[in-house]
């Protein structure tokens, strides 16, 4: 199995980078229905009814009604993209999802394989929990610093090398 610090990393990024996803998708979810309030309150201020002439001769009436506020357009316009940009970025969130089961498949049967148990200790806690070197060398306890812990983590890496 191949397993690289770069493929250690990105493990911690794509989890960060789905959940970052996630909470603009929720942003955006919350946008749509002000947007549709506003539309629907543009509307109920009043639709402008008219009477115009043209035709042949000019002698031809007709009724128009609609909203004749560039409000209104603008705020259609601001709802469309909003949906798509909300489409679009949870297209973004599958594709990461998937990324992340593949990379998490790799990279915990990276872990597993370890023999040392301390090591795989060090690395569980720092790539899957995405702990700080502090809050690892407390977890993993027997009087290691965070300086011990990430110094026997940078070695172990320099090994797969």
């Amino acid at each position: 199995m191949t397993i690289d610090k770069e493929k250690l990393r990105q493990y911690a990024d794509l989890v960060k980078e789905r959940h970052e996803v996630q909470q603009k998708i929720e942003s955006l979810e919350k946008q749509i229905p002000k947007l549709e309030a506003k539309i629907r309150d543009i509307e109920a201020e009043g639709t402008v009814k008219d009477r115009v002439y043209g035709g042949e001769g000019g002698i031809q009436g007709f009724n128009i009604e609609g909203v004749a506020a560039p409000e209104y357009d603008k705020a259609i316009r601001e709802l469309a993209y909003k949906k798509l940009l909300c489409e679009e970025r949870k297209t973004k969130l599958k594709y990461l999802r998937l990324r992340i089961a593949e990379t998490v498949n790799e990279v915990e049967d990276f872990i597993a394989s370890i023999d040392d148990s301390h090591i795989r200790r060090i690395v569980n806690l720092r790539v899957v929990y995405g702990m700080t070197w502090d809050q690892v060398a407390e977890k993993v306890g027997g009087g290691n610093t965070f300086m011990s812990v990430k110094k026997a983590y940078q070695r172990f890496l320099d090994q797969l090398l």
